[in-house]
């Protein structure tokens, strides 16, 4: 018996973009939003430490991610109006889209990366301490965070790469609305043939007059 090889129809080619579209939605939304949260997180915890010397002696001085830059926590923003722009956007506006999130991934691993050897912050610190604009700090040190920003960065990148590539698969808005905001016209009920008795049931099942009256 001869093998039957089967050939993919048109309604399950369809079906299987529809769920390819529907994970990589999933996924790239994950993945943003994910991204988003944990660069903005991170800027919000100690990047760098140091002491300061003054008059009183030395203390001990910290920097938060949001002192040492705030490209990240704002690119991470803009990556997140890029996610909810998605559902509003088809076709050539997802490229868009994609290009934004290409945007706030790639700011925020370089701005983040910089960061995670910046002595600028506590050197401002330090002048502002001592009220010598020459001062410094010693025994400068940072933490990790400063990579886990790019971590988010990265993510962003990664929601970019499935926009750009499921993008045209991704449901978007209800078409329940043209262009413009107007809504469609709703087809009307074709006319009632009293004569045909189906028709006058439908007609009461909407409940219309069949008679006319």
């Amino acid at each position: 018996m001869d093998d039957v090889t089967a050939v993919p129809t048109p309604r399950s080619e369809a079906a299987g973009s529809a769920r390819t579209g529907r994970l990589s939605l999933a996924v790239a939304l994950l993945c943003g939003a994910l991204g988003a949260a944990v660069a903005l997180l991170a800027t919000r915890q100690q990047w760098s430490e140091g002491t300061a010397t003054v008059a009183g002696g030395a203390f001990p001085l910290t920097a938060r991610g949001s002192d040492v830059t705030g490209v990240p926590a704002a690119l991470a923003v803009v990556g997140l109006a890029a996610l909810v722009a998605v559902f509003a956007v088809r076709r050539a506006g997802r490229l868009a889209v994609a290009a934004l999130l290409a945007l706030s991934g790639a700011g925020t691993v370089v701005a983040a990366l910089l960061g995670a050897s910046d002595s600028a912050a506590l050197d401002e610190k330090a002048a502002e301490a001592s009220g010598d604009t020459s001062a410094t700090v010693s025994a400068l040190s940072h933490t990790a965070w400063p990579y886990v920003a790019a971590a988010g960065g990265v993510l962003l990148l990664v929601a970019r790469l499935l926009a750009l590539r499921y993008g045209r698969l991704w449901p978007g808005m209800s078409g329940r609305y043209e262009r413009g905001g107007a809504p469609r016209p709703q087809r009307r009920p074709a006319p009632v043939d009293p004569d045909r008795p189906e028709d006058l049931w439908k007609a009461l099942d909407r409940g219309e007059d069949p008679t006319g009256a």
